[in-house]
């Protein structure tokens, strides 16, 4: 009986020992054969992370294909307490011993730099942003304007980097003539930007896009974005705002975006132009007789002549009465949840402060006030410049 037992005892413990080699062996293999990312992968490890914070982040990334496999080998060579912080570029199908390998023997930041084609209501740019992964925050290291300078060096080798993060940020505010125009020069992009889309129909952010991108899919996605914005935040707003379709919700927004870009401010600004619609009084704000000048190509880049103001236009808004036929620019999702989520006040007037910011009154006898301490401000302000100039002279 005994010996039956012994012997059955020590075939089990003989299958344990061969299926823990089998095991074994496989997860070897697992370590040591090519990984699951067909593309080169930019993996950062912060200051300060663990092997087991990181191991799941290559999970999720698609670098290795067992965050347990890469920690039991990592630690099985002695690596596991290893980890350097940096940017590292993880060439395609790395086994998990190179990618342990990698992050553990330091040296220069390999990725983790940006080519940024950024379209501004001012002109365009392409700049090369680094990673500081102590920081985890993005520097400007070169620029340069597509439309007048040759592109750096650095910019160009970044560019061509095997996995280089190319992105496409499109500043709040811009046209959408601008942003097809701007699109038309974006160097690694490919293909045809289309005709300019309706005024406000592209959502203002940062794509992140591949060498060689199409302009016109690229369109279209911005285009999807803020149709869903604004469908979104129609669909939140309060009861009796003086807007008939969330078209007019989105021209009171790009009215918004042109007249503070200080996000406290937005709200209250709204709220401004939806009592004035209310009251029945005209809107009278400089940013929509300016787009009546320049159609939306470009920016005016002086001030209003008189006889601008006075000229009757679909967008002077000191002439007409309610909105202007159509948006003025493409606002940002914060100047659409403003113009759909204003403010409570009854303020109907407002004028630059000096800071920055607005001044708010709610009487003409009030703005008339305001107005007469920013002229003070401005007569201060040209007095102050005329002086350096003299003194540099």
């Amino acid at each position: 009986m005994w010996r039956g037992i012994a012997s059955t005892f020590l075939t089990l413990l003989v299958v344990i020992l061969i299926g823990m080699a089998i095991m074994v062996a496989w997860g070897r293999a697992q370590y040591t054969n090519p990984g699951p990312s067909a593309a080169a992968q930019c993996v950062t490890v912060a200051q300060g992370a663990s092997l087991n914070a990181v191991s799941q982040q290559l999970l999720e990334q698609g670098v290795v294909s067992s965050a347990y496999i890469l920690r039991t080998g990592a630690d099985y060579e002695g690596k596991a307490n290893q980890l350097k912080f940096g940017s590292y570029l993880v060439p395609p199908n790395a086994s998990m011993q190179q990618v342990v390998r990698t992050l553990t023997e330091g040296g220069p930041s390999t990725c983790g730099a940006e080519v940024v084609f950024r379209v501004g209501v001012r002109g365009n740019s392409v700049v090369l942003r680094d990673l500081d992964p102590a920081s985890g925050r993005y520097e400007d290291r070169a620029s340069y304007d597509p439309a007048t300078g040759q592109e750096p060096v650095q910019i160009a080798q970044a560019t061509a980097q095997p996995g280089a993060r190319l992105r496409v940020a499109v500043a709040e505010g811009v046209t959408s003539w601008q942003i097809i125009e701007g699109l038309k020069a974006a160097p690694f992009m490919a293909g045809e930007a289309g005709a300019v889309p309706p005024e406000g129909s592209l959502a203002p952010d940062t794509y992140e896009v591949e060498k060689g991108a199409d302009r016109g899919a690229l369109v279209a996605r911005m285009r999807a974005s803020q149709a869903e914005r604004l469908a979104r935040a129609w669909e939140a707003r309060p009861f009796g705002l003086p807007y008939e379709t969330p078209e007019e919700a989105l021209i009171m927004a790009s009215i918004v975006e042109k007249e503070t870009g200080i996000p406290s401010e937005r709200r209250v600004v709204a709220s401004v132009f939806v009592n004035r619609l209310r009251d029945g009084m005209r809107l009278q704000t400089d940013p929509t007789v300016i787009y009546g000048v320049t159609e939306g190509r470009g920016i005016l880049d002086r001030g209003l002549r008189r006889s601008e103001l006075q000229r009757r236009t679909p967008y002077n808004t000191y002439v007409i009465e309610g909105l202007p036929p159509t948006p003025i620019a493409n606002p940002g999702l914060a100047a659409i949840e403003a113009a759909l989520n204003p403010e409570e006040t009854d303020y109907l007037f407002f004028v630059a402060d000096g800071s920055g910011g607005h001044a708010f009154a709610r009487t003409l006898q009030e703005h008339e006030a305001n107005v007469a301490r920013w002229r003070e401000i401005e007569a201060q302000q040209g007095a102050a410049a005329e002086s350096a100039v003299q003194t540099a002279d």
